[in-house]
């Protein structure tokens, strides 16, 4: 039986223990998917009249403006997030100390307000002031989800990266200050790489985050797509009754689909980055060389 530091290979009656487990732990999850199919057909949910609407081209256009917009808000709020978690990772670890202090208050704020709070308070702002920000416009509701969704966010990816490069190699560091390199050339040259590179999984992970967090948009009123199915399913009456269950249900599969999306490039990521050849090539030794001096004196 082999074995390892940290984990034992397990005998005959613990494979046993294990498979019974499983066997158990299926069959209730069984039982339990079983009972709530049974529960939506006996509240009439599994009617095929209800799921008939996903046939209707207007259902399916505003489910797909809702996609549109999500992903809209995603793309905007995960670039932002990384530049600024970039930035912020940086200044975190700069030896000035107004901007480190500015920095670290800065992080802890936004990562201990709840993100719900700060994109309604950004979009109260931006509702009052908009026109003094012409670049808002009547977009308030949009920036005020992204830029919510940015501090939010950035200040995460920002202690994903600076636990990153305080993982590089101490004696790497200090190498590159003997060869004569500046602090920026340093960070930019040496530690940022090796710091994006084994933190990358973790980056993309947190921007499953953010694409989740996009949901909260119905709470200001932009129409994303939790806020687009809501309205869709209160305008639609299926035998005397809104279906929202049915939208709650497909919403829901659309939303586990782009996480499960961003998941798998996470893992394909990480799985080509272990693959990849790094690092510089070992030379071929060559045949020592033979004094004809050292030759006659032996």
């Amino acid at each position: 039986m082999s074995s390892s530091v940290l984990y034992d290979t397990p005998g005959p009656k613990a494979r046993l223990r294990n498979r019974l487990y499983t066997v158990a732990g299926s069959l209730a999850l069984a039982a339990l998917l079983a009972f709530v199919v049974y529960r939506l057909d006996a509240k009439g949910q599994l009617d095929p009249k209800i799921w008939n609407i996903f046939n209707n081209a207007g259902v399916r256009t505003n489910i797909r403006d809702g996609v549109l917009t999500t992903l809209k808000v995603f793309a905007a709020a995960g670039a932002l997030s990384l530049v600024l978690g970039l930035l912020l990772a940086v200044g975190r670890l700069s030896e000035h100390r107004p901007v480190r202090w500015f920095v670290t208050g800065f992080i802890e704020l936004f990562r201990a307000v709840p993100l719900l709070i700060t994109i309604y308070a950004l979009w109260v702002l931006f509702l009052s002031y908009k026109d003094d920000l012409g670049v808002v416009g009547d977009n308030a509701a949009f920036w005020g989800l992204v830029v919510g969704l940015t501090f939010y966010n950035g200040s995460v990816q920002a202690e994903v990266l600076r636990a990153g490069i305080n993982a590089v190699p101490r004696g790497q560091v200090e190498a590159a200050y003997a060869l004569g390199l500046r602090k920026y050339q340093v960070m930019t040259t040496l530690l940022l790489p090796q710091a994006v590179r084994s933190m990358l999984p973790t980056m993309i992970s947190q921007l499953v985050v953010t694409l989740k967090d996009t949901s909260l948009g119905y709470v200001i009123t932009y129409t994303e797509l939790l806020f687009a199915a809501r309205t869709m399913a209160s305008n639609i009456i299926v035998n005397g009754d809104n279906p929202f269950t049915a939208v709650v249900i497909v919403v829901g599969a659309i939303y586990i689909a782009m996480c499960l999306a961003l998941s798998s490039l996470a893992t394909w990521i990480e799985r080509r980055g272990r693959r990849a050849k790094t690092g510089v090539a070992v030379a071929a030794a060559e045949p020592p060389v033979v004094l004809d001096g050292a030759a006659g004196a032996s």
